[in-house]
């Protein structure tokens, strides 16, 4: 293929143009940029201040993100809230303290205290000494009683050893099988009085029934037993009678109610 080419006469000389130099475009700064860095500044003195609050509070915090850890700002509101109430309350105490009245004490003023031997006793001597407390309440009791009933004697048994006696134990209660002042039945009563004078009598009315003589109720003196079956008393003359009558009842004074009784003399 030829090329076509023109003769060096019919070629048009074009100038040569000159270099252009390139021109860098200047660098424009972004309006927001000191708002970010401003922003981010903030955020980790906030962080800054958090994790050193909570190194002197004792507590171990691992920072991975400043900015993320950021409070929120309702929690810095409530936190500011929480420390003006705690302002007002000690503020009030203050003021509470300062009202409170002084006390105030003498300079030579002393302190005495009272103090008392304390003494230490055994189980053993302490049932002893309860012992000799009911003891000693029931002499007092029994005294009380012998008291009241030697102005109670009727004088028709005036001179009766036995009936003198049987009045000391007026208003012992009843108590089936008692044959002590703590309680009495019937023949208990009647074996404790005679024994007090010397004479024993056996256990049961059935058994005293036979202890002494029968005499009519004529001939009856202060201090007789009066029999009759399942029970038996102490005559006091004029018709009247010491007994243990029943249960939920005390020794009395009463009238003979027995129907048909028998009188034994014993002695």
């Amino acid at each position: 293929m030829e090329r076509n080419t023109l003769p060096a006469s019919s070629r048009t000389a074009f100038p040569t143009p000159a270099p252009v130099r390139g021109r860098h475009r200047a660098a424009r700064r972004s309006p927001l940029l000191p708002v970010s860095v401003s922003a981010t500044a903030q955020m980790a003195d906030v962080a800054r201040r958090g994790a050193i609050a909570a190194a002197g509070s004792g507590l171990l915090i691992s920072l991975v993100s400043a900015p993320a850890q950021a409070a929120p700002s309702t929690d810095v509101v409530s936190a500011k809230l929480d420390r003006t109430d705690l302002n007002a309350l000690t503020a009030q105490a203050r003021a509470a303290v300062a009202a409170a009245p002084v006390v105030t004490v003498a300079a030579d003023a002393k302190l005495t205290t009272e103090t008392a031997a304390v003494s230490v006793v055994s189980a053993e001597e302490n049932e002893e000494y309860q012992a000799e407390l009911a003891a000693e309440a029931e002499a007092a009791e029994a005294e009380a009683a012998a008291e009241a009933a030697a102005a109670a004697i009727p004088d028709s048994a005036a001179g009766s050893a036995v009936v003198s006696i049987a009045m000391r134990y007026l208003g012992v209660p009843y108590l089936w099988a008692g044959s002590t002042p703590a309680g009495f039945d019937c023949s208990g009563f009647t074996s404790y009085v005679y024994a007090q004078v010397g004479i024993d009598l056996p256990r049961t009315s059935s058994e005293q029934r036979y202890a002494g003589t029968v005499v009519s109720w004529t001939d009856a003196q202060p201090g007789d037993l009066i029999w009759s079956p399942g029970h038996i008393a102490i005559y006091a003359g004029d018709g009247m009678q010491i007994e243990a009558p029943v249960p939920g009842q005390t020794v009395r004074y009463s009238s003979i109610w027995q129907s048909s009784p028998t009188f034994i003399r014993v002695g």
